[in-house]
């Protein structure tokens, strides 16, 4: 037996509102639904275009603040262009944290940018030639 498929990622984080406003308004995810768990959690749960994969928010004061350890864990997002992507984090007052660092083959290139509570983004361009299954 084995599991048959990866359903969502949870990020406990401080600021809810905050949070989901970086998420959609800075990546473009799409709110899913909210609620409230049993225990008393606050949970949103996004979703990039074209992902089936959700991520879930959750703000849960009762456990303290939320503590990011340094190169802990990304998310990695698929972008057509970094160099568009920077200009859009540009356009709302943001930068890149590390990159863009390109490929010298021109395959491609990376970049990160922090989520509110220091969770790392890193965004992934793909030239036509690259497969889908190459990582960095």
């Amino acid at each position: 037996m084995r599991v048959s498929r990866l359903l969502h990622t949870r990020y406990r984080v401080d600021d809810l509102e905050r949070s989901v406003r970086f998420y959609r308004d800075v990546l473009g995810l799409d709110e899913i639904r909210r609620h409230k768990s049993p225990r008393g959690s606050e949970l949103v749960f996004l979703k990039a275009p074209g992902s089936e994969e959700t991520i879930e928010l959750c703000s849960y004061p009762a456990s303290g603040p939320v503590r990011v350890q340094s190169d802990l864990t990304h998310l990695a997002f698929e972008v057509e262009s970094l160099e568009r992507f920077g200009a859009h984090l540009a356009g709302l007052g943001l930068s890149y944290s590390d990159g863009p660092h390109y490929k010298a083959d021109g395959s491609g290139g990376i970049a990160f940018v922090d989520a509110p509570e220091g969770y790392e983004i890193e965004l992934i361009q793909r030239s036509a030639a690259a497969t889908r299954n190459e990582t960095y």
